[in-house]
């Protein structure tokens, strides 16, 4: 499979032979993959380790994706999700509305409920206990993957709360594990452009550092595609690396390919096919010690997820049912999917189909 006369004249032999061996891979081996004309090379190196990690299984959820408002004060110029107070595109539910969100799909096996939003001036840090208290009393054998690390840093700092405080006081409440969101890239020159009122990249480590401290796993995500380098994409994988190897926290990596539309930045040129593929072979490569990397079909489109899944991911997402953050920023992408479909979608790229839950445990359903 890893043909070692075609790596030999890409100049890859020694990246063959580390991963092969199950070795870890340098951010200068990193770049020299990033920089590899053959994209089917790189893809194959990244299929042999998702292989030799999952076998044939490509995993999906049933889920709901509930984002609960876009009012947010950061302002992030990458953002086309988040609105300032009193603008005519912002929304805001109430404790209420999120829970007749989950009553009208009560109906149906969903096992996570997935709850992000914007970070809201002024809404108390019991609506967000009500909330989870709710979800968990309407739907007690799903997991809840709630809150952004950045978030819940935003909780902490407005409601005058240490972090540890705050991420207690929600798992009381219900909460489960942690979305990676918010990571963005590290980079500080990039953060400085186009997010500078947001928590820092050492910042966003330090809380899921915390987070894993309580038992709480997270998972991580990088967003490409916009003022960033390749090897500021690969200092941020190698920051994450570096704390999934003191922790052990970390159970999905998602790289999100940026999404222009309505942005701050719409005017530059959005992410191709090869970048994705290859950012996402990069990535499971680089992080040898995660156990899993998504290909997040809400942007990256069903039929690019498909190949992801030769290309090193193992994860496909789920059934979503409604997204609003990728779709207001232009993802061309359905806003569900059917059980059925997924599965198909799954088998017809060559792997076998394994429902499991935000942990990755298998679901098995009665026949």
């Amino acid at each position: 499979m890893l043909d070692s006369e075609i790596y030999r004249k890409l100049g890859l032999a020694d990246i063959r032979e580390k991963v092969a061996d199950g070795g870890r891979l340098s951010l200068e081996d990193g770049q020299r993959l990033f920089d590899c004309p053959d994209i089917l090379a790189v893809g194959s190196l990244a299929h042999h380790v998702r292989t030799r990690l999952h076998g044939n299984a490509a995993f999906y959820v049933l889920n709901q994706h509930i984002n609960y408002s876009n009012v947010c004060v950061n302002g992030c110029r990458f953002c086309a999700f988040g609105r300032k107070k009193g603008d005519p595109l912002a929304f805001q539910m109430s404790v209420e509305e999120v829970l007749d969100k989950v009553r009208s799909r009560l109906g149906e096996p969903i096992t996570e409920i997935h709850i992000v939003g914007g970070c809201h001036p002024d809404l108390p840090f019991s609506y967000y206990e009500e909330m989870l208290a709710g979800v968990r009393a309407l739907r007690p054998s799903a997991r809840i993957k709630a809150f952004t690390a950045v978030e819940i840093a935003h909780f902490a700092r407005l409601g005058g709360l240490s972090v540890r405080e705050v991420l207690v006081r929600l798992r009381a409440s219900g909460l489960d594990m942690l979305p990676g969101g918010g990571a963005e890239i590290f980079s500080p020159r990039v953060r400085q452009l186009l997010c500078p009122t947001k928590i820092s990249g050492p910042e966003w480590l330090e809380l899921s550092r915390q987070a894993h401290g309580l038992g709480i796993q997270t998972n991580a995500t990088m967003l490409f595609g916009h003022l960033e380098t390749t090897r500021e994409r690969l200092e941020h994988l190698v920051a994450v690396r570096e704390l999934q190897d003191e922790t052990r926290g970390f159970i999905c990596f998602i790289p999100l390919p940026f999404q222009t539309a309505n942005t701050g930045i719409s005017d530059i040129e959005p992410t191709t096919g090869i970048d994705e593929l290859k950012t996402l072979a990069v990535s499971r490569l680089m992080l040898d010690n995660f156990p899993h990397v998504k290909a997040y079909w809400i942007m990256l489109t069903v039929k690019l997820a498909q190949v992801a899944l030769h290309f090193g991911a193992d994860d496909f997402d789920g059934t979503v049912m409604e997204e609003r953050i990728g779709h207001m920023a232009g993802a061309q992408s359905e806003q569900a999917l059917t059980r059925s479909r997924l599965e198909r979608i799954i088998v017809e790229a060559g792997f076998e189909p394994v429902e499991r839950n935000c942990f990755f445990e298998p679901v098995s359903r009665n026949p």
